[in-house]
């Protein structure tokens, strides 16, 4: 074989290997943590979890994500490596700066929205673009990964609506995420065995637009979060509180931001309102 063609064959070969290692490498990223180190909780059936059990970056504990409350269901999440997230995004309550990421639920009016700043890289959709079908998110952007477990919501007359409402998973920094979007049902042991493990948990309170305080306390319990952020409606904010006992802390912040990290998750549960939601 001439050299110049053992050279040609010699690159080829490189590409090969170098594309095949970065496709290991993306299939690896997309893996859920939050699945795999949660299949120890009792009652929980992990049939869709496959693969390895990711590694986190020893680095990643001492790495906080930035959670503010922009108002009613809109969080800004901003991670370590630069990613900002707005959660069911409107339009009617806006981060200073277009995020690069946005989700969105289709429940109402005021949490999702049909037009958005082209600045805005990617919108997702937490309902079926397609009839028939429901939406699929499974997307890294930067040191983020995005998943989403659809539920059900009430539609016209009080039918349900299949697959209308997406419960968003943002796994970040060794966290595990929650935005419980527009949730209109008390989840199953299938949705728990989809969500994992919950670190943060975004909240909707509202007395029953969504969910009534005792259904929607239920919930919260058993998704066991170390810190659980209520948004949505400040009115009903008291009925919701009263339903935990002394197992759970309750703090008003001085503001509507809130720094967290694996170290740095309080060690009992605590119901934190941000200054938005007093």
């Amino acid at each position: 074989m001439k050299p110049r063609f053992l050279v040609f064959a010699i690159a080829c070969l490189m590409v090969l290997v170098a594309v095949e290692v970065a496709a290991a490498q993306e299939e690896r990223r997309n893996v859920s943590q939050c699945q795999a180190i949660a299949q120890s909780i009792p009652q929980a059936t992990f049939a869709s979890f496959t693969g390895p059990a990711p590694v986190i970056d020893a680095g990643a504990i001492n790495q906080s994500v930035t959670l503010t409350y922009i108002g009613h269901s809109t969080f800004l999440i901003e991670t370590p490596g630069g990613v900002t997230i707005a959660t069911d995004y409107s339009g009617w309550y806006s981060p200073p700066q277009a995020p690069m990421v946005v989700t969105m639920n289709r429940a109402h009016s005021s949490h999702y929205t049909l037009v958005t700043d082209p600045a805005i890289k990617y919108v997702l959709h937490g309902w079926g673009d397609v009839p028939g079908e429901k939406a699929k998110i499974n997307l890294v952007v930067g040191d983020t990964y995005i998943r989403n477990v659809t539920t059900d919501i009430r539609g016209g007359f009080g039918a349900p609506q299949q697959d209308g409402n997406s419960i968003f998973i943002f796994e970040v920094a060794g966290l595990c995420i929650g935005h419980l979007g527009h949730l209109h049902y008390e989840l199953t042991e299938t949705h728990y065995a989809e969500i994992g493990r919950l670190d943060v948990v975004m909240v909707p309170v509202d007395g029953g637009l969504t969910m009534g305080s005792d259904s929607m306390s239920r919930v919260i319990k058993r998704l066991r979060a170390s810190l659980i952020l209520p948004m949505h409606q400040p009115r009903p904010l008291q009925s919701f509180l009263s339903m935990f006992g002394p197992d759970f802390d309750i703090s008003y912040a001085p503001t509507n931001t809130i720094s967290v990290s694996l170290l740095t998750l309080p060690k009992k549960p605590l119901i934190y309102v941000a200054k938005g939601m007093q």
